[in-house]
């Protein structure tokens, strides 16, 4: 009986790694140089995105989009949330309670005498923004507080 409960662990710990190795697979990895990320983005893309700045406040740029579709990460393309997840936080920043499933990786920020957890692409590794735990209650309670630079949205059907 131990046997079998042995190797039931092993088993279950062999296809939870296999598992998510493989999700780690699905998103391919971008790898530039600083000058050729320079040459690509704009300057304010390049501070937020690779110098970790942040956007003034605002409700201008996506904060206030509401349209069907799904916004990418503006240095690399990769689909990061869904307008569906989208919600007004009153924050100045688009605000998202879910991201798209292994799009972004989570990072501990002690910077600006806070800790924060820092989301970035899990594809090209730049700066998003901030998840915090204010967000709906009714569904993840997470508010992704995104830069609107860190973005862009392509619009759905």
């Amino acid at each position: 009986m131990k046997n079998i409960f042995l190797i039931t662990l092993l088993l279950t710990s062999i296809a939870v790694s296999y598992s998510q190795e493989k999700k780690n697979e699905m998103i391919k990895k971008i790898t530039k140089t600083e000058k050729e990320w320079k040459e690509t983005l704009t300057a304010q893309q390049y501070f937020v995105l690779r110098q970790k700045g942040t956007d003034a406040p605002s409700e201008s740029g996506y904060t206030s989009t509401f349209e069907k579709g799904t916004y990418h990460c503006a240095a690399c393309d990769l689909q990061l949330f869904k307008s569906n997840s989208k919600f007004e936080s009153h924050c100045g920043w688009p605000s998202f309670d879910d991201a798209i499933k292994g799009t972004v990786e989570y990072v501990l920020d002690k910077t600006h005498g806070m800790t924060r957890t820092e989301i970035i692409c899990a594809s090209c590794g730049s700066h998003l923004g901030h998840v915090f735990e204010d967000g709906p209650k009714e569904t993840t309670g997470k508010r992704y507080c995104v830069n609107t630079t860190s973005i862009k949205f392509v619009k759905g059907e």
